[in-house]
């Protein structure tokens, strides 16, 4: 027990300083180190394995609603860049250039991708004809580049790893058809596979992507009660493809623009899971994501046929198709439970000489550390009944987490009557004008997180302005 005090002693409480707290949950989980590069991190192993496992469940997703996975170059010339206004000025501050190739000074620019919008343009600018190439749904796994002032791991970063998707599309009406429908999917990852709760909306002008006519959101709350951005889906209308000449022709001869999406979720993920289920102890994983279920602990590995039971055991929840560990390090078991409790394995099984006497082991939750005793020919029932449990456990705790946390305001007084006290989410109309969501973030600190498809109507007016007001909006200070 000493040396699970002493590994756990080492995270500062999440009460005490919430950042650090997450600094050291992934050091100490060994998740990431850091580059030599400022602003770069080393995804290690577990942190990679993690990610492996959401690429896997979203790329199924993607390729069941008939999507297909392309790579584009990591460059992009600086004249195809400027081809569209406003996409450029919304990533300017933020673009990294490589201006030599060897020695020699390149006669243009590069920029190191900080998204693939202007890639994909002058790609179906080429290869899309007539209304029979319609739709292109493209989607590439890569990572990009941003020169963030402020960074933190997984949550920003200057290069992060992410999937983006660019799609083209014949009407208007499929293209806003796309955007919902992977949004939606977006939605059903978080909560179903990871066990977060979001919010599905729509951003406000303000908070558009660049270049985007519509942009849809999820949003979600971390345990210190602020929202994390998790998903984007954006409509862009016909407006790259009016900049980039993207034209096809239709069933009447006639040429037409395309009509475009992207959308995209990163590796920002892994913060939300740290920072979601996360508790004093380290990492708690949902099953339906981690990269090990369960790890078999034998306790006095010493005795005989302690050893050889443990591994009979793993060799038959393995085959049962739990993602199963075992540990027969000479580490004692105190320090392989504070191991396995950091990294944030759904659940221990511990077996020793009394139990293999009885027939039975103990399994041992990692969310809620109750234990339970099971006969060793119930292991392959019990183990992913208990696994369904702790991940519906997870989302149904992060659920009160933010309904606990939801506050309802009729006036910019009571907003930051509210945030004196409390941090979360806040609940208000809004007349639609920008003076006033700028001055709401100006007097409070929270920007807008979105407005909800499921909307409330709490006042007749603007908290602001008092203007009469339709739109019920979600506002919250943000990672």
């Amino acid at each position: 027990m000493a040396e699970q005090k002493k590994l756990v002693s080492e995270i500062t409480s999440m009460d005490v300083d919430f950042a650090q707290w997450y600094t050291d949950i992934v050091k100490k989980a060994e998740m990431i180190d850091y580059s030599s590069v400022k602003g770069c991190v080393i995804m290690r192993p577990y942190a990679q394995a993690l990610w492996e496992n959401i690429q896997q469940a979203l790329d199924g997703m993607f390729k069941e609603t008939g999507h297909e996975n392309v790579a584009m170059p990591i460059f992009i010339p600086e004249s195809l860049l400027q081809k569209e206004k406003d996409h450029v000025e919304g990533f300017a501050p933020e673009v990294a250039w490589v201006t030599h190739g060897g020695s020699e000074k390149l006669e243009e620019r590069l920029c190191v991708r900080p998204t693939s919008e202007t890639l994909f343009c002058e790609h179906y600018a080429k290869i899309v004809r007539s209304w029979r190439d319609l739709p292109k749904l493209y989607n590439q796994w890569c990572s990009v580049v941003r020169w963030e002032k402020t960074t933190r791991p997984f949550l920003r970063s200057r290069e992060f790893w992410w999937q983006e998707g660019h799609t083209v599309h014949a009407t208007a009406e499929e293209a806003m058809e796309e955007t919902l429908r992977m949004l939606n999917i977006y939605a059903r990852f978080a909560e179903e596979w990871l066990a977060i709760p979001v919010i599905k909306g729509e951003k406000t002008e303000k908070e558009r992507f660049a270049g985007a006519e519509k942009t849809y959101t999820i949003e979600a709350m971390m345990h210190d009660c602020k929202a994390l951005q998790s998903g984007t889906s954006h409509y862009f209308g016909d407006g790259f493809a009016r900049a980039f000449g993207m034209q096809y022709t239709d069933k009447n001869n006639t040429l037409q623009y395309m009509y475009q999406t992207s959308w995209g979720m990163s590796t920002r993920m892994i913060g939300a899971i740290i920072m979601t289920h996360g508790d004093n102890e380290g990492l708690v994983l949902p099953p339906r994501i981690a990269p090990t279920q369960l790890v078999v602990i034998p306790v006095a590995s010493h005795k005989p046929g302690v050893t050889e039971k443990a591994q009979e055991i793993y060799e038959m929840v393995k085959a049962a198709g739990v993602r199963a560990k075992i540990d027969l390090s000479e580490n004692s078991p105190g320090w392989k439970f504070a191991e396995y409790e950091m990294k944030g394995v759904p659940l221990r099984l511990e077996v020793g000489p009394r139990d293999i006497a009885n027939g039975q082991c103990v399994l041992v939750r990692r969310d809620n550390r109750e234990k339970t005793v099971v006969k060793f020919e119930k292991l392959t029932e019990k183990i992913p009944a208990l696994l369904q449990e702790i991940q519906d456990a997870l989302f149904q705790k992060a659920l009160k987490n933010r309904e606990e946390h939801t506050y309802t305001a009729k006036t910019l007084d009571e907003m930051k009557s509210i945030l004196t006290e409390h941090t979360g989410f806040i609940k208000s109309m809004w007349c639609g004008d920008l003076a006033c969501e700028e001055k709401i973030k100006e007097e409070t600190g929270m920007p807008s997180r979105c407005m909800p498809f499921e909307q409330e109507h709490i006042a007749d007016v603007c908290p602001v302005c008092g203007k009469p007001a339709h739109k019920m909006v979600v506002w919250g200070i943000a990672y």
